[in-house]
């Protein structure tokens, strides 16, 4: 299995699954499917949610930092919401649930992972400025899944939606789109005024 899934701190495990065994944080969820499901559910695939936070050029290594983790929630053999958990001075504690196009999304991305040759530990990296979540396929199985930043050599496979001009579900390897995503985000340079 070439994905190296890092386990997620056990106070995130249980807050989800206390929220889990809520009725009322279940009920309250905006999720109808979580909501409508009969039967047992249950937290897999515990992903570290990493922010980058600035766009730099590429002669710099980008600035992330770890804001949750998140986990998909399936019944049976289908994820039906996602749930994550973030960091507070008490330590982890359960955010929110929800459901929408990023949950089937990051499924198919984990797939497409598996069929990669190369062992990864898979992550999500949100870039908010560009309104854009990717898988981050980082290289070091073995390094803390709450620290670091994304390696050249790292892969990054934009989750659908992906913003105009970024194609979804293509994989990159960080060295490659993160000139594309700066350049998005320059501003085009003002013409003069005419004479």
């Amino acid at each position: 299995m070439p994905l190296h899934v890092p386990p997620a701190p056990a106070p995130a495990l249980r807050s989800v699954l206390a929220a889990l065994g809520s009725p009322t944080a279940v009920r309250e969820a905006r999720t109808p499917a979580l909501r409508s499901v009969q039967g047992s559910v249950s937290p897999e695939l515990p992903l570290p949610v990493h922010v980058l936070d600035q766009i730099v050029p590429s002669s710099s290594a980008p600035y992330t930092r770890l804001t949750g983790w998140r986990f998909l929630i399936r019944s049976g053999e289908r994820s039906v919401a996602a749930a994550e958990t973030m960091l507070t001075p008490d330590g982890w504690t359960f955010s929110h649930f929800f459901e929408g196009p990023y949950l089937s999304s990051t499924e198919r991305a984990l797939r497409q992972a598996e069929s990669m040759r190369t062992h990864f530990q898979p992550r999500l990296l949100s870039i908010p400025e560009l309104y854009m979540l990717t898988l981050w396929l980082h290289g070091d199985t073995d390094a803390d899944a709450g620290t670091g930043t994304p390696r050249p050599t790292d892969v990054l496979v934009p989750l659908a939606p992906a913003p105009p001009g970024i194609t979804a579900h293509r994989p990159h390897q960080v060295s490659d789109l993160l000139p594309v995503m700066t350049l998005r985000l320059t501003p085009a340079p003002l013409l003069g005024s005419p004479a």
